[in-house]
């Protein structure tokens, strides 16, 4: 089997670590990885990464994501969704239009604060972890991004978002402060994340589809090569010259005079680039600067 990536469709009840146990058994393999965690009642996109493309997890998990959010407002939570303790129920008294206001006025760079229930360690232990021995602690607001917020339906108490977000969004945060501005706060009932960086959930296969693939010998038709991971980033290929293909597969790094590209006529400086040996074998991402291509990861099988 090769190194690669596979789109999975993470379904309610399982764990993140659950589907990576489970494709492990699939897969007979033991270099496996996940890139972002899901709570086990969300559903939709996470890429799992297989052998050498573990390297990835933690360069897929800095992408952006979209995900599909029902609001319930009235009702707050200790875990901010529907899986904790309901703390207090009120009615709803915004007009319609307010509460598109409100979840509009979120868009942008904002400061969030995680909440307990996740799996952000402080002092080596999960935030969750404390939170069921009946700890809380002060959790500082960290910086993230939502790009675009798409209202898809509005049924009060119940509203339904598109939500494109940073890397570190925390959805049932962002559920929680949407109750605080409303004053009559909000709990998650239900997230699908339907893209994380090039996955999209159309494309996702649960994990019986991904055994019955297995057994039937087709599992290589459904695993994203490493370099198709970065399709966004430019192609460049080392020279067909000995030295510079010995450096190339050493790692080293290339100098410009090296390499070649029929799609790039110059190199920006501080730019990512994937880079191939003559041969087409995938090298891996490098940086380019002061003419030079560093190497950022390497893939070469």
């Amino acid at each position: 089997m090769n190194s690669g990536i596979i789109n999975v469709y993470k379904e309610a009840g399982y764990t993140s670590f659950d589907v990576v146990a489970r494709l492990r058994g699939i897969l007979k393999v033991k270099k496996i990885g996940h890139t972002g965690t899901l709570d086990p009642d969300a559903t939709g996109v996470l890429p799992v990464c297989i052998g050498k493309a573990t390297k990835l997890c933690d360069m897929l998990t800095d992408k952006d994501k979209v995900y599909e959010c029902k609001m319930l407002l009235g009702t707050e939570t200790d875990t901010y969704d529907m899986s904790g303790r309901i703390l207090s129920r009120k009615s709803v008294t915004a007009t319609e239009d307010e509460v598109v206001k409100a979840i509009n006025s979120f868009i942008g760079d904002i400061m969030q604060v995680p909440p307990m229930y996740s799996a952000l360690k402080v002092n080596g232990k999960k935030l969750y972890e404390l939170a069921r021995e009946g700890i809380e602690i002060e959790r500082k607001p960290r910086p993230v991004t939502i790009y675009d917020i798409e209202i898809l339906d509005v049924s009060l108490p119940e509203v339904t978002a598109k939500i494109h977000c940073s890397k570190g969004t925390y959805i049932r945060s962002l559920c929680h402060d949407l109750g605080e501005k409303l004053g009559c706060g909000c709990a998650m009932k239900s997230l699908i994340r339907t893209r994380v960086s090039i996955f999209d959930i159309a494309d996702a296969r649960t994990i019986d589809e991904i055994e019955r693939i297995t057994k039937a010998g087709n599992i290589d038709k459904i695993i994203l090569s490493l370099d198709q991971a970065f399709e966004g980033l430019s192609t460049v290929f080392v020279i067909p010259d000995e030295d510079a293909v010995r450096l190339a597969i050493n790692g080293a790094s290339i100098e410009a005079d090296r390499v070649f590209s029929e799609s790039v006529s110059y190199f920006e400086e501080n730019e990512r680039y994937r880079l191939y040996l003559p041969d087409n074998r995938f090298l891996g991402i490098y940086t380019y600067t002061a003419s030079i291509f560093k190497l950022e990861k390497f893939f070469l099988e």
